[in-house]
């Protein structure tokens, strides 16, 4: 469920099934006083027992930590329903989505929608996949930086664009579920192949095989060779459809596992543990004559079948889930908590750890080691786990240490 958070226009809230369709959206009002209050979290509770959801996502724009408040209790409510102890909140961030909500893509995506509801969608959705969400939006819309307006506009959208391209590709996309607007960042495609590539996916049914794209209209064989190691078939009886192996590389995958003394079976059942120690064996360069490339390709091909399906945002921290908001009076020294980084700066980090009021690692606390400066150890978006030290309720101060927690 996104919450999209408002003061005059109220909160704007949208539910999405496991794959982003939009399945209820309405408007409530908990910044309205007690009575109208109590009325969103009422017809919000109906809301998940009728769609059993799971997660509520909340925007980190105007009136964000009111509405978490009101989710709080909204949790707490459902005690003896079917719902109790199964659902939990988080803050996201809204950059960008009131940007989205109005334009282009988001009325032909939506156009049964109001500009408003839109945004709660997107909000919900970048729970879910993120990435998938916020390809839609342009880079600069979602705050690059106090100097961006200065900066040639026509460069800067260049730059930022390959960062996007090069996001995308490293993390690989799932053909049979991509919308047209992830498949365009893919390289070798653009707008018109990514919608013939939906097209044909919702007229044919599911992409079976990578050699299956070819019969999409104008993605010929040079777009194919762009695009091809990109893009993920979960489908596909060939595991490699389903890896980071382009296909001109599955004849060199298939003779190294040959001559480590595997077989794809034992990829697809996790029997490859050994495989890059035994290609040490072997030696680099039989195996390189053997199977007919270069060293540091056969190193690739080794990462993607000890990982067959992976994807490489597994590897990073988790998202925070919060089930109940803390005060500043509920901390106590020595309380140990995980947060978010908000601002790294030269004395030290702020960190959001789901009170009102951000804390303080001072730069002495961040590291058991002398740094010159926090971006040494942690950039914005972080998940830190940090120890309480101080609370200072009067001048609405949180001291925090990084370094302790470890």
């Amino acid at each position: 469920m996104g919450l999209d958070p408002g003061y005059a226009h109220g909160c704007k809230v949208a539910v999405v099934d496991g794959t982003g369709k939009v399945l209820d959206t309405t408007v409530v009002y908990p910044t309205f006083g007690a009575r109208r209050r109590n009325e969103c979290i009422q017809e919000l509770k109906g809301l998940i027992l009728k769609h059993r959801v799971r997660h509520l996502s909340i925007g980190n724009g105007t009136a964000s930590r009111e509405t978490e408040a009101m989710a709080v209790d909204l949790i707490r409510d459902l005690a003896g329903t079917p719902m109790e102890g199964k659902v939990s909140y988080m803050i996201v961030n809204e950059a960008g989505a009131s940007v989205y909500s109005a334009s282009k893509l988001a009325a032909e995506e939506f156009p049964q929608y109001d500009v408003n509801l839109r945004s709660a969608v997107s909000i919900a959705r970048r729970l879910q996949d993120p990435l998938a969400e916020l390809v839609k939006i342009d880079p600069r819309a979602i705050g690059v930086g106090q100097y961006q307006h200065d900066m040639p506009q026509a460069r800067l959208s260049e730059a930022l664009d390959g960062v996007v391209e090069d996001c995308v590709n490293a993390v690989g996309v799932d053909v049979n579920t991509a919308s047209p607007s992830l498949l365009q960042r893919v390289s070798g495609l653009n707008a018109t192949t990514a919608k013939n590539i939906v097209k044909y996916r919702e007229e044919n049914g599911v992409f079976t095989s990578r050699k299956q794209l070819l019969k999409v209209p104008k993605l010929g064989p040079k777009a194919f060779e762009q695009c091809a190691g990109f893009l993920r078939v979960p489908e596909s009886d060939n595991l490699l459809d389903n890896t980071g192996v382009h296909p001109e590389s599955y004849q060199a995958a298939e003779k190294l596992l040959t001559l480590c003394g595997y077989t794809l079976e034992d990829v697809e059942q996790g029997k490859i543990v050994l495989l890059s120690g035994r290609l040490k064996q072997v030696g680099e360069a039989r195996a390189t004559a053997y199977c007919g490339v270069g060293m540091a390709t056969l190193n690739d091909i080794v990462k993607e079948l000890m990982k067959p399906g992976r994807d490489p945002r597994d590897e990073l921290p988790k998202p925070i889930l919060r089930t109940d908001v803390l005060e500043m009076k509920d901390l106590k020294s020595g309380m140990v908590l995980t947060g978010t980084v908000r601002n790294v700066i030269d004395f030290g980090v702020f960190v959001d750890i789901g009170v009102h009021q951000d804390g303080l690692v001072h730069i002495s606390q961040v590291a058991d080691r002398y740094i010159k400066h926090p971006s040494e150890v942690v950039s914005v978006g972080d998940a830190v786990k940090v120890v309480v030290l101080d609370v200072d309720e009067k001048k609405k101060r949180i001291s925090l240490s990084m370094k302790q927690a470890k």
